[in-house]
């Protein structure tokens, strides 16, 4: 039950039946009808009459007058009143609330659960990292961002894909193998010497170990089972950061496959049969050097004609492929696969990829399909408030295992979402191992516990709850913010902001945090009165209701409640 949904239909279907009666002469469907900033204005605030106003022109206080008349005949409605320029904030009754908390028990951790998705089909493709090395932390935030976001996706109703697309051609792996070679050489008791440029990683000798091994010393630098079997085992052990950090995919898709089953010329094709492929000159890119820039006629898709800033080549000059041509193909095959929506997460560092990836969709579904790219920005690691470096080539690499390890994936999934995604995030290792307030998971955790705790050392024999005892501005407070729940799913699953879950269990938490803190000083306020056990009934009624909310946002994080505090 979405309170804010079903008052913005009362309201809609009223304004049909005044336009009906010739009293507003507008139909209107874009109004806010949303919880106010301020608790002193009412339970539900609309901006209704200051849209009207603007059609109709008049002043936003008399359409406001006429509309409160007519919204305090719902049965929902205590109260309605009018505040500059216009806005009608209303009042709701008591029964509504304690409806939404026997929802909430009612639905356990299913409470929030929408359809806006319909079951349509999404791909979310995320990570998607060179298979050059392990997973260092730089790519931690983009995987959680993208998990959480499927997962709250699926809640919205969406059947979701998560999908890996496996950077397995190009200029990296050339270097992975030439890096993966001298480690093989130097595991058969040769002296090697690492060139700039190469990979140094300690996580290639064990792979040059295993091909000295098995091959003996039969192999040769363009032997082609060097570079199967290092990307096998580099695919592997992102696989297993991956399930450190309890991220999965459904899907790995490989580009070297993409590119031999045809699909690159296959894509290109139907480009070409729609007259946005042609042969053509590009100017000379900012900031390249004479020296390295020769002007040359290639072939070119018409992006710009998408929105993109140029048109793109597809074609290097050896006549092999570009990255985009592939990038062509990896998209015509989402799209012959099914999907119509695709979210694809990149670092911010990749934010000029945005346009041409939107041109490529546009133009192979005839505007039919709908990218989304979300840019997640950097994550800075500190100890104790110093920076922690990183850096794949030179072998120094913070991964994703040294940080489970040091904070475990729990705390690490739900930090990388303490910010919007496209905001630099700080993560500090000293400050999220600790117990307090200040530490996000640990508040939320505790809220989630200490609501558990109550319940174990509730009497055990409580009558049926008589949710009209539940009438204190304080417990009103705490149900009219789990009453948001269904809201913030949507908001989150539409704007593609799993950040917002976050956000709002630290909001349910204060509340329930906050209202147990009164029975410090008053002990009526206390959950459980041995000489009230109607009112214990109540409140022990309210507290399943919080832990069920919590658990069901923690759910979306792939974060297991904790029902007891160590």
């Amino acid at each position: 039950m979405n309170i804010f949904k079903q008052i913005f239909s009362l309201i809609y279907n009223k304004l049909n039946e005044l336009k009906q009666k010739n009293i507003i002469n507008t139909k209107i469907e874009d109004f806010i009808v949303g919880p106010p900033g301020n608790k002193m204005h009412g339970d539900i605030y609309t901006n209704i009459a200051m849209v009207i106003a603007q059609y109709e022109k008049k002043n936003p206080i008399i359409i406001a007058e006429i509309l409160a008349k007519e919204f305090e005949l719902f049965n929902e409605v205590s109260k309605v009143e009018i505040a500059d320029p216009g806005f009608i904030n209303i009042h709701l009754k008591l029964e509504v609330w304690h409806k939404i908390l026997e929802q909430i028990n009612k639905l356990k951790t299913e409470f929030g659960n929408i359809d806006i998705g319909c079951n349509q089909s999404v791909n979310v493709e995320f990570v998607s990292a060179n298979p050059t090395g392990p997973m260092h932390i730089g790519h931690a935030r983009g995987a959680v961002f993208s998990d959480v976001l499927a997962n709250l996706l699926k809640k919205a109703g969406y059947k979701v894909t998560k999908e890996y697309y496996i950077n397995d051609a190009g200029a990296q792996i050339d270097v992975l193998v030439q890096s993966v070679y001298l480690r093989y050489r130097e595991a058969l008791g040769e002296e090697i010497s690492i060139s700039k440029g190469l990979y140094p990683g300690e996580y290639l000798k064990p792979i040059g170990v295993a091909l000295a091994k098995q091959y003996g010393d039969s192999l040769r630098p363009d032997s082609p089972i060097i570079k199967d079997y290092a990307l096998e085992s580099i695919l592997q052990i992102i696989k297993e950061d991956l399930r450190m950090l309890k991220v999965s995919h459904d899907v790995f898709t490989s580009e070297r496959n993409l590119q031999s089953s045809g699909k690159i010329e296959e894509s290109i094709k139907i480009l070409c049969d729609k007259g946005l492929i042609y042969e053509g000159y590009l100017e000379k890119p900012k900031g390249a050097k004479n020296d390295n820039w020769t002007e040359r006629k290639q072939l070119l898709f018409r992006s710009t004609q998408f929105g993109d800033d140029i048109d793109r080549a597809l074609k290097k000059e050896d006549g092999s492929w570009t990255y985009f041509a592939s990038d062509i193909a990896y998209h015509y095959d989402k799209i012959s696969r099914g999907f119509n929506y695709m979210i694809v997460e990149l670092g911010s560092d990749h934010g000029g990829y945005v346009k041409r990836l939107k041109a490529i969709v546009s133009a192979l579904s005839n505007g039919q399909a709908k990218l989304e790219v979300k840019l997640h920005n950097i994550v800075n690691f500190l100890d104790n408030g110093k920076f922690v470096k990183m850096s794949k080539r030179s072998g120094d690499i913070l991964t994703v295992k040294d940080v489970i390890e040091e904070v475990g994936s729990d705390i690490t999934r739900f930090i990388m979402l303490t910010r919007k995604n496209d905001m630099v995030l700080d993560f500090d290792f000293t400050k999220v191992k600790e117990q307090s307030k200040d530490n996000p998971v640990f508040y939320v955790q505790y809220a989630h516990a200490r609501a558990h705790s109550l319940m174990r050392n509730a009497p055990k024999d409580l009558p049926n709850p008589s949710l009209a005892l539940l009438k204190s501005n304080e417990e009103l407070f705490v149900i009219k913010t789990l009453a948001k729940w269904p809201d913030v799913v949507e908001i989150s699953a539409r704007l593609c902001e799993p950040h917002r879950i976050t956000f709002y269990l630290l909001e349910v938490s204060e509340a329930f945090h906050v209202l147990w803190g009164y029975g410090k000083n008053d002990l009526n306020m206390r959950f459980i009165l041995e000489d009230n056990l109607s009112l214990t009934a109540a409140r022990i009624f309210l507290v399943q209701a919080v832990a069920y909310t919590i658990a069901s946002g923690l759910f979306i994080l792939n974060i297991k409640p904790i029902q007891e505090m160590r």
